[in-house]
């Protein structure tokens, strides 16, 4: 679409914004806020084009830009295919998309409904060949730095998880999580040793569960425990003051809250019971 053989028209103009992480979208003006008060100013200076700006918000606070499966966007394109929508306004590029695929889908989108698509801060007009090019260039380049950026923060997790630091994710029965590591809670520490040595003991997770579940034993989530439950308490090397990255195990930073002996027999126990896999395999250690 040429706007400037379109003169006097009123061109509807929707503001999209975007920000991956939810940090500091509870402030009174955030960056969404910042984006769309770019955008509505850079509209501002095409009023003699017929530009306006929709009342209309499009705006997705904590979506990543690796996909489209976003409210805001969703709702954009829906407005878009109803022919309520003339041109799209973003800051910049990347926050309307960060894969080159997804943005070649928008792209068409935009062409079949003759929608104009305009960056604030990267000027250029998606109709012509050169602007295509452009858009292409300044995608590849987004996608580059979203991949060397995905590389550095799993180098990061793997390294430390490799000096045995704990890096988040899924807290074990038996532990709080305090400036960022992990440290014995008693009460359900209390509750791990029980569960090692009663496997001991018994020898069935079988029985085990069921005992446990007699006595309304819970998890660390509320809910009664199950085998599957057991089975994931006695595989985790946690209890043994372990920290496991890609199926290897190094010394953890935090103290093992289950008594060594019991742990180590319970393990080999459980192992030997067992059917072969890679979840049994990755209980083994090497004798002492």
């Amino acid at each position: 679409m040429d706007m400037s053989t379109r003169p006097g028209r009123r061109l509807r103009c929707a503001i999209y914004t975007r920000k991956s992480s939810e940090e500091g979208l509870d402030m009174e003006f955030n960056s969404l806020d910042a984006q769309r008060e770019a955008c509505e100013a850079y509209i501002a200076s095409q009023k003699s084009e017929g530009w306006v700006a929709t009342r209309d918000r499009y705006d997705d606070g904590g979506f990543s830009g690796g996909n489209l499966d976003r409210p805001g966007l969703k709702q954009l394109l829906a407005d878009i295919d109803d022919g309520l929508i003339d041109v799209v306004v973003v800051y910049k590029i990347d926050r309307l998309s960060r894969a080159l695929m997804d943005f070649s889908k928008l792209v068409e989108v935009f062409d079949r409904n003759g929608v104009t698509f305009v960056s604030v801060t990267q000027s250029f007009n998606t109709t012509t060949s050169m602007g295509r090019l452009t858009l292409n260039i300044l995608l590849s380049f987004a996608q580059f730095e979203r991949e060397v950026i995905g590389e550095r923060i799993r180098d990061k997790v793997a390294a430390s998880r490799k000096r045995g630091i704990w890096m988040g994710g899924y807290v074990p029965l038996g532990y709080d999580v305090q400036d960022h590591k992990l440290v014995i809670n008693e009460a359900e520490a209390a509750s791990v040793r029980r569960i090692f040595e009663r496997f001991v003991e018994l020898g069935s997770a079988t029985m085990l569960a069921k005992e446990l579940r007699r006595e309304g034993f819970r998890s660390k989530q509320g809910t009664l425990i199950d085998k599957g439950y057991l089975y994931r308490v006695l595989r985790n090397r946690v209890y043994r003051g372990e920290a496991v990255h890609k199926g290897k195990a190094y010394p953890g930073e935090h103290e093992p809250s289950s008594p060594t002996r019991s742990g180590i027999r319970s393990t080999r126990s459980f192992r030997a019971t067992a059917t072969p896999g890679p979840a049994t395999a990755a209980c083994r250690r090497p004798r002492r």
